[in-house]
């Protein structure tokens, strides 16, 4: 009832800017934004039916779920459609202080937000829902959202794994022939369907989704990869925006996307597993990993060769690193990654095979999140085909940040080899005045987006005002432990204020050096 009440208002309301409707003037294609156009109109039309969500979303009632349908291609609005998964979570004020649908992305490409409803229920969230719905959703691709799948997923990544930080000539074929054969699957799998799984369709999709909400602007919060179909939205559909939050920032710049990002990215994170490595010195008494940043590198390395002779279970070099990355991610991992490779290195496997080893109840949802992930990447822009600059960039950057560098190459080395067609990156920017304020979150040593991505994303989009976490590296970080980050977050989302110069806030604490001992392993680890 909602969202038809609303769209019987909306459908005299939607439409693009003139100006970027005119031929040659318009971000992504004439067609497209004609197109686009035309499906917001039938998606505010039809609203979003929602009832109680399916098992599969885990979202008990009052909860909702529903579904919208989008164009598969946007240039024919009236041929295929595909139907994403929405749900809601109503807002819990009084009617008066309600300010209608947030709606929230986390990254990826590959992350689905349909969790987002539950976060209505943590303390650090709970203004923002008294004052909106929370509606979460699965892009195209994603879970039950069109899925996409390049592989079987019980023979995707299928443990243990190696991850030479230096590979061989007779390795690197081996990856090679891999890329193509993964690329190659993606192809058969999609068909016809595979180029039309990309950013600048996940920008038109978000505003079909605004349509159907019964929205007139959008309101919009999106974390990582978000970051980036968030700007590309800002770009087309300016007049559409009502609040639009960018919590750590993906660099739009054209030249970044995605090849020139994922180096960048590489060198991030060996910055900031060096600051993991000097926590875990520092607290050298709790995990006995030694007192120097050198030495607790020199143990995972020990760890890294045990592991190659010996695998722990499924547990390899591979699902080691991989596990150790996510203290790139968030320092709430630091003392549990500690903890595991102490306890691995004095005899105890339990501990890091509860952290690295693959769940396989997990697989399908795995396989699917890289598909797309894969997919998105491959199809927004066109990368280096020739491996000779894929081995030269990337052997000259292993020298400096080996940690993450060369599995950061395999996962994106099906994008050599892809035979869909690939866009070039459109040019994020917006005129100035043509964008309410927008409010952009980034800390300072975020390793998955490097801050520079945030301080380019502010210079192309005038208004916008930047909140840092000074001295910190936790990437995602609204909605988190800072109280400084979410006053701003709060004051914009809930009056449209923003820091007209910016603002910068402490650091949050960093974790206690906690043992191990007496702690009880989660019954489902996830790498």
């Amino acid at each position: 009832m909602y969202g038809a009440l609303g769209s019987l208002v909306l459908t005299t309301l939607i439409t693009a800017p003139a100006d970027a409707l005119a031929p040659g003037h318009t971000p992504g294609g004439y067609a497209e934004a004609l197109g686009a156009e035309k499906a917001a109109q039938q998606a505010a039309a039809a609203g979003i039916r929602f009832g109680a969500c399916p098992a599969a979303e885990g979202l008990p009632a009052p909860f909702e779920c529903g579904t919208v349908s989008v164009p598969l291609d946007y240039a024919h609005p009236h041929g295929k459609h595909i139907t994403l998964t929405v749900s809601r979570g109503r807002a819990t004020g009084p009617a008066h202080e309600r300010q209608g649908a947030l709606v929230y992305n986390p990254g990826g490409p590959g992350g689905s937000g349909m969790f987002f409803p539950l976060l209505a229920a943590v303390p650090q969230w709970k203004n923002l829902a008294k004052a909106y719905d929370f509606v979460g959703y699965a892009p195209r691709g994603v879970g039950r959202s069109a899925p996409l799948s390049c592989v079987n997923p019980a023979t995707f990544a299928k443990p243990p794994t190696d991850a030479p930080q230096h590979p061989s000539a007779a390795y690197k074929h081996k990856k090679i022939a891999e890329a193509k054969a993964y690329a190659q699957g993606c192809a058969r799998k999609a068909g016809a369907d595979l180029p039309h799984f990309n950013s600048l369709n996940n920008a038109r999709d978000l505003d079909v989704l605004r349509a159907a909400l019964g929205e007139r602007r959008l309101t919009f919060m999106g974390a990582s990869y978000g970051t980036y179909f968030g700007a590309l939205y800002a770009t087309l559909f300016p007049g559409h925006v009502r609040r639009m939050v960018f919590d750590s920032v993906v660099d739009p710049s054209p030249r970044k996307i995605w090849y020139g990002s994922n180096l960048d990215q590489s060198l991030a994170f060996e910055t900031r597993w060096s600051d993991w490595r000097r926590w875990v010195a520092r607290h050298d008494k709790v995990y006995h990993l030694g007192h120097t940043p050198g030495q607790v590198l020199a143990s995972y390395d020990r760890a890294r060769r045990q592991l190659a002779r010996r695998p722990a279970g499924k547990v390899g070099p591979g699902e080691l690193q991989g596990a150790l990355l996510q203290v790139g991610y968030t320092d709430t991992f630091w003392a549990r990654a500690a903890n595991a490779l102490s306890a691995y290195l004095r005899g105890d496997a339990r501990p890091l095979r509860v952290i690295a080893e693959p769940d396989a109840s997990g697989a399908v949802a795995s396989e699917n999140a890289n598909a797309v992930y894969t997919t998105v990447e491959c199809n927004d822009a066109r990368w280096p085909r020739s491996w000779r600059v894929w081995d030269r960039d990337n052997t000259r950057l292993a020298e400096r940040a080996p940690f993450e560098t060369w599995q950061n190459a395999w996962m994106n080395l099906p994008c050599a080899f892809w035979k869909t067609y690939s866009q070039r990156p459109i040019d994020v920017r917006v005129k100035h005045g043509a964008l309410p304020p927008t409010l952009l979150l980034a800390s300072e040593r975020d390793a998955a987006t490097p801050y520079p991505g945030a301080l380019e994303l502010r210079r192309r989009l005038p208004g916008s005002a930047l909140v840092t976490e000074r001295g910190a590296g936790t990437h995602g970080i609204g909605g988190g432990p800072n109280l400084c980050v979410n006053r701003y977050l709060d004051a914009y989302l809930l009056t449209g204020a923003v820091p007209a110069r910016g603002a910068e806030c402490a650091p949050r604490r960093e974790p206690a050096a906690t043992s191990g001992k007496g702690l009880t392993p989660s019954p489902s680890p996830k790498s």
